[in-house]
């Protein structure tokens, strides 16, 4: 059996960061995410789907991501349900996520004044199940290149040796 998601989309509002009794923090954003057909209409519909992240995740959530930003989430849908004070059921469906990647940074979003004091360098987490996993950024290459594309080269060939291949 599989359960895994994965969404790119942008949030509708800023992040909630909560702990529980146990000092355990937890984070609920929604994520916007865009369907791929236009609705009757003409315009294009969105999905909103709800976001917890869980521990040092959650934190990182809450400092770095803002509404309106762009983020990937990976994880998985749970579905859970309680009593309300009226005796109803309510079901909720929400996804669960252990690797959330800032998609944009606050400087591209803000037209390039970061305010709020936040880091020149946005990595991405993975957190989720009890551990704290930041994979970091993945990038390669520093900052300092300026912005250049590694790939710009007009279609000339690329000078790779073999020994740089992984394979």
């Amino acid at each position: 059996m599989l359960n895994r998601i994965i969404l790119i989309g942008r949030l509708t509002r800023d992040p909630e960061l909560r702990y529980t009794p146990a000092g355990v923090a937890v984070t609920q954003f929604t994520l916007a995410v865009d369907r791929n057909f236009t609705g009757q209409n003409g315009e294009r519909e969105a999905d909103f789907i709800p976001v917890v992240t869980w521990r040092q995740l959650a934190e990182t959530c809450a400092n770095y991501l803002r509404k309106g930003r762009l983020a990937a989430v990976e994880g998985r849908i749970q579905v859970r349900n309680y009593e309300n004070n009226e005796g109803k059921r309510v079901y909720v469906t929400e996804v669960i996520a252990d690797n959330v990647r800032f998609l944009e940074s606050s400087q591209n979003r803000e037209g390039g004044n970061a305010s709020g004091g936040s880091m020149p360098e946005e990595p991405a987490y993975g957190g989720g199940n009890g551990g704290n996993s930041a994979r970091g950024n993945n990038n390669n290459f520093s900052r300092s290149n300026n912005n250049q594309d590694p790939f710009s080269g007009d279609g000339k060939p690329i000078d790779i040796s073999d020994d740089d291949l992984p394979f």
